[in-house]
């Protein structure tokens, strides 16, 4: 077990997601403790050379199976991809892409799936290290300019951490992204069923199949076995 200081980590990350904070950051600044929030943005940067792959996950998660099995998973990577990821199961980004939405009425950005882009949530991440170091696409991106480009072009502003940067990066390069299937992200929390999207809800939260992980987000509780 390698234990690693949090306050040594944010002092690695604060230089190279400064930039993106207050893009994706509840505060209106760019706040040195918030930069923790963006730390599997750029673990490639910062953690040693020999580590290869890592799973990054949420404290409210409940596990019905074996992790490893959630590990085996990055061998179904496609070529280019460098992180694992389950769609975001509620509108949340129906709602923070209004006026992109809006301007572009064709677009399948914050739609449902399975057709649409209903973005990511970062409760469960598979973040191949070596490949986030090796893909030129990827490092461009954490650019400012590049984050600022991107912005502006989907009229973002976010408050929630990695899980806004990935998800808005999707929508541009989704071959950056291996979809984990929602069983391994079964989220639970149903906010916005009861704020202004009770019609469309549910084409967000199924989920067919065993559940593997359930996620307890938004304090939601988590079903007994």
């Amino acid at each position: 077990v390698i234990v690693h200081d949090v306050n040594e980590l944010t002092e690695k990350l604060f230089p190279i997601v400064e930039a993106m904070q207050k893009h994706f950051s509840a505060g209106s600044g760019t706040y040195y403790s918030d930069s923790i929030f963006f730390l599997s943005v750029a673990m490639h940067r910062i953690m040693p050379k020999e580590i290869t792959q890592i799973i990054q996950v949420d404290l409210d998660l409940k596990y019905k199976t074996n992790i490893r099995d959630l590990f085996d998973e990055f061998n179904n990577f496609p070529e280019g991809a460098v992180i694992g990821i389950a769609r975001e199961m509620q509108p949340v980004y129906r709602h923070t892409f209004w006026q992109y939405r809006r301007e572009n009425p064709q677009t399948k950005v914050g739609d449902p799936p399975p057709d649409g882009l209903p973005g990511f949530n970062s409760g469960v991440l598979l973040l191949n290290l070596e490949a986030m170091r090796q893909s030129k696409l990827y490092n461009q991106l954490l650019e400012p300019a590049m984050v600022q480009k991107l912005t502006e072009k989907y009229h973002f502003k976010g408050h929630l951490g990695d899980q806004d940067f990935f998800t808005m990066v999707g929508m541009e390069h989704p071959e950056l992204f291996h979809v984990l299937d929602c069983t391994w992200n079964r989220q639970l929390c149903t906010w916005w069923r009861d704020h202004g999207y009770s019609d469309v809800f549910d084409q967000y939260f199924q989920c067919e199949g065993e559940v593997k992980i359930y996620h307890g987000n938004c304090n939601t509780p988590i079903p007994e076995d």
